[in-house]
């Protein structure tokens, strides 16, 4: 009876059909339920602009409230930090989650204020990751990034040898992953790449400056494509 009743209760959150593997305990899903009713109070109280449903772990930190725009069954887990100082802010969409101990920063260094972070409907940010949006960010829908994947909206100036790097400054070109994307575990995403839709990126591959054609599955260090995507 409680798994049909999650089950109901899940796929009106998500809009879409869901089904709860038979084999997990009563007991355990209990206690799943205990602590989304947490989060979801907890959601309730924080004062942070959603249009319904924000499931905010007790143990997630937010800077810059004011910044941050949510849409709907938003979930930002245990760990999580997310400091939305930039012009844009960070707008994350429907059924977005915040994985465990995932980092967002979108101004790396108060002299530039940042851009921020843009992210679809259904998309999941996976756990211990960093977004480093200062060059601004942006996630289509139904995408799905894994472990441990880094963002780097950021570039050094190192072209005067005669002034040390670290005074230089930087540049900002922004990165742009598409819709139904899925971006494997620990990968990395720096500055200037641009991945159109359904592409996958292989677990540990580095995405740099460029365009990465729609479809497509790439992956090394730098990434290059393997195949398309043929549906075959």
């Amino acid at each position: 009876m409680l798994k049909k009743k999650l089950n109901t209760l899940i796929a009106g959150w998500k809009g879409n059909s869901y089904s709860i593997d038979e084999r997990i305990p009563a007991g355990y899903l209990l206690r799943l339920v205990i602590n989304r009713a947490f989060m979801l109070l907890r959601g309730y109280l924080s004062g942070i602009r959603h249009k319904g449903l924000l499931f905010f772990s007790w143990k997630a930190t937010v800077k810059m409230c004011r910044g941050l725009r949510l849409g709907r069954s938003v979930t930002i887990s245990k760990g999580a930090f997310i400091d939305a100082l930039s012009s844009e802010g960070v707008v994350l969409g429907d059924n977005v989650s915040v994985g465990r101990f995932t980092r967002i920063e979108c101004t790396g260094n108060l002299q530039q204020l940042g851009r921020g972070l843009k992210v679809g409907n259904n998309t999941g940010l996976g756990i211990a990751c960093f977004y480093g949006c200062a060059g601004g960010i942006t996630i289509g829908n139904d995408v799905m990034v894994g472990d441990f994947v880094s963002f780097h909206a950021e570039n050094h100036i190192t072209a005067d040898m005669t002034v040390p790097m670290r005074l230089q400054g930087v540049e900002h070109r922004g990165i742009s992953i598409g819709n139904n994307c899925w971006i494997g575990a620990k990968a990395t995403i720096l500055d200037g790449a641009v991945v159109e839709d359904g592409c996958v990126i292989a677990a540990g591959a580095v995405m740099t400056a460029g365009i990465y054609k729609a479809n497509g599955i790439y992956g090394g260090v730098p990434a290059k494509l393997i195949k398309y995507r043929t549906g075959d």
